[in-house]
């Protein structure tokens, strides 16, 4: 049987965990000209949630174009143009009113044109005269969006990233022209709480309420419980009680670490799996990423080091500045870690969270965390 724990890349609903509520959420918006801020930790499963989405539309025959866009590897405007291109032409048929539309608009620009090795996907590259060349390039593809003859889904991951191009004023560039397009509806997903919640809550910004908000919180107990079980015993296979639970807790039901540590379990074949071989699956992930956890104390230095490994100590952290937590770890002075917090933030080493009016720290890699306890 296929391994039905999934952690790389969305398949198919079946491999799917729960995400019930927040689905009837996004189809709600989708076929109401709703746009949705879609807010989560990175590998917390909103870009699996967004692709769940779209084949809940196409099970329910919905009238909907679905287009899936990942800028996060994208550096400026004339990036975002070119992915925002490419997948447009995968969501569409080639031989389509709207793949021909594009096509022949793309062909106007003189764009130079590769095609991927292993997907043999189109890929453009186009030499722009000058900036307001861009921006009306940008605006001529959501026209053309705009004038599909069926409502188009556009999802744009990673949408944070705009605030790292150098074209300073993309907020204001994409909101004027996307607040005029009745045909287009956007979800907007992000991984960076505050950056997010900067371009869209913000009353300064562009963005400022435009959106409805769902954020993605951890998936139930029970909810992750049955589905391991289910999975299990669809390979007339059993998982004890005491095996789910240390699963759960080891990964803090966190999706990405929950998927991958019952990947391991699930390969182990046994007929039964008991807590034991559930801990030796979980050391095994620690030795095959020993490796990279090492490569991360060349990146830092020895204060953001042992500041990083007192926060993994604890688990999670709400005072890192409080005199207990200073002295029992040997750290720096409070000014000092004050300084050290954003910038392992930024760095996307620790993971800050608001709880009931207080910030809190984890180390962001949960397996890093546990190994970072393990060995020092």
């Amino acid at each position: 049987m296929r391994n039905p724990f999934i952690y790389r890349a969305y398949t198919s609903k079946e491999f799917f965990c729960d995400r019930e509520q927040e689905l009837e959420i996004l189809l709600s918006h989708s076929t109401s000209n709703v746009d949705t801020t879609l807010i989560s930790e990175r590998r917390m499963g909103k870009t699996g949630l967004i692709h769940r989405l779209f084949d809940e539309v196409k099970d329910l025959n919905i009238d909907i174009l679905p287009i899936y866009v990942d800028i996060f590897s994208t550096c400026n405007l004339a990036d975002f143009i070119k992915v925002l291109s490419e997948n447009i032409l995968r969501a569409v048929p080639d031989n389509s009113s709207l793949g021909n539309k594009l096509l022949k608009f793309i062909k106007s620009l003189r764009p130079m044109v590769t095609y991927d090795a292993l997907s043999g996907v189109p890929q453009f590259q186009i030499n722009y005269q000058n900036e307001p060349e861009k921006i009306q390039t940008l605006y001529s593809l959501f026209d053309i969006l705009n004038s599909v003859e069926k409502p188009v889904l556009l999802a744009i991951d990673e949408f944070q990233q705009i605030r790292n191009y150098p074209e300073g004023n993309m907020e204001a560039l994409l909101r004027t022209h996307i607040q005029t397009l009745s045909n287009v509806n956007f979800i907007f997903c992000g991984s960076k709480r505050h950056l997010m919640l900067d371009i869209f809550a913000n009353e300064r910004a562009p963005f400022y309420r435009s959106t409805e908000f769902l954020a993605l919180d951890k998936i139930s107990e029970q909810s992750y419980s049955d589905f391991i079980n289910r999975q299990f015993a669809s390979d007339n296979r059993t998982i004890t009680p005491e095996a789910i639970e240390y699963i759960l807790e080891w990964t803090r039901r966190h999706t990405y670490y929950t998927q991958r540590l019952c990947h391991y379990v699930f390969q182990l074949e046994n007929n039964i799996i008991d807590i034991q071989q559930v801990k030796e699956s979980a050391q095994l992930i620690l030795q095959s990423d020993s490796t990279i956890f090492n490569q991360y104390r060349q990146m830092l230095t020895d204060k953001q080091w042992r500041l990083l490994v007192a926060v993994a100590k604890e688990g999670e952290v709400e005072q890192p500045t409080s005199r207990k937590f200073i002295q029992q770890y040997a750290l720096p002075a409070a000014s000092t870690i004050q300084s050290l917090l954003p910038i392992l933030v930024e760095k996307e080493v620790l993971t800050e969270t608001l709880n009931d009016g207080n910030l809190n720290y984890r180390v962001s890699d949960i397996f890093f965390s546990h190994w970072l306890s393990l060995h020092f």
